[in-house]
């Protein structure tokens, strides 16, 4: 492959008709099939068939979340997931934008801004949902009152976000050439990942403190359902977040094996977060937590299970 470095920094390819291309630098000019894709950034063409796909899944669970969401009244719940799947739809018209032309900028910089923070909306959907949960079951015997789990996760996921939309513009508008941006970036999934982490210790110490509540009582097939969806939508997320803190810990260079691996990106971020998208429409909060009178404590009349005061 006949490739050399202009004066100017700049990447060439020389065609076998002695066109020149610059594939690497501020004025690309490589388009298919005068370039190598493998001259490109991802070294691939994006699957057209996959993304198209995905948009379609995204469109249809947008539609779902907004039948639930006016039907239910859940603004938040429905806006946090609207955001997600549109903001995912955006991210792979980006791809298919690649997949015509790999080095087109504006496809390069919609994909990767927005499909690295997409799922940050679809984590503020299940932080939401934790207070509900424990306002369900019993807030007694929660550690702090319900709406602390809501102050403390949402503002953890608006830093995630902006960290990932800073460094993601960063790198795009760099080619992905800014170390800085790929820095930020990978800080803004790694703290995503630690919050979710922390938000799943949270449910689970809950879980605990609460069994003999939810043990005693008959719990709704549509909770069990729920708590099933709700699980599987957060470690979806999480095992996402880990791949795309492994895929940018080598940056946006051809010597990124992660970076132009398309199957692992289609397997660990595609479809685990469409997958949790999707989970979080079984897991719509919608009427099980608005047409409960009191929590289950209270239904079933158990004393606080933390509480060592003796009635008399």
């Amino acid at each position: 492959m006949n490739v050399s470095t202009l004066g100017n920094g700049d990447l060439a390819y020389t065609a076998p008709d002695g066109q020149l291309y610059v594939w690497g630098g501020d004025v690309v000019n490589c388009t298919l099939p005068a370039c190598p894709v493998e001259l490109s950034i991802y070294g691939y063409r994006a699957n057209l068939p996959f993304s198209s796909v995905l948009i379609a899944l995204y469109a249809l669970c947008a539609v779902a979340q907004i039948y639930l969401g006016w039907r239910h009244k859940t603004w938040s719940f429905m806006a946090a997931m609207l955001l997600g799947c549109f903001t995912e739809i955006l991210g792979f018209v980006g791809r298919i934008l690649m997949w015509q032309n790999p080095w087109n900028d504006t496809g390069f910089t919609m994909q990767i801004v927005l499909i690295t923070f997409g799922p940050v909306f679809f984590s503020a959907a299940i932080y939401v949902m934790l207070s509900q949960i424990v306002q369900y079951i019993s807030p007694k015997v929660s550690r702090v009152p319900p709406k602390v789990y809501y102050y403390t996760f949402i503002p953890c996921d608006i830093i995630a976000l902006i960290l990932q939309a800073v460094g993601g513009a960063m790198s795009s508008t760099s080619n992905g050439a800014s170390d800085v941006g790929v820095n930020i970036a990978l800080a803004g999934l790694a703290f995503q990942v630690i919050t979710l982490v922390a938000f799943s210790t949270a449910c689970a110490d809950y879980m605990i403190l609460s069994r003999r509540v939810w043990q005693a009582a008959a719990l709704p097939t549509r909770f069990k359902v729920f708590c099933a969806f709700f699980t599987l939508a957060t470690l979806l997320i999480l095992i996402r977040c880990s791949y795309r803190v492994y895929e940018l810990s080598e940056g946006y260079t051809s010597e990124s094996e992660a970076l132009r691996d398309q199957p692992l990106f289609i397997g660990l971020e595609g479809v685990m977060v469409v997958l949790a998208a999707w989970c979080l429409v079984a897991a719509h909060p919608s009427a099980l937590f608005k047409r409960h009178e009191g929590s289950l404590a209270e239904k079933q009349t158990i004393q606080d299970p933390v509480s060592h005061e003796t009635e008399v």
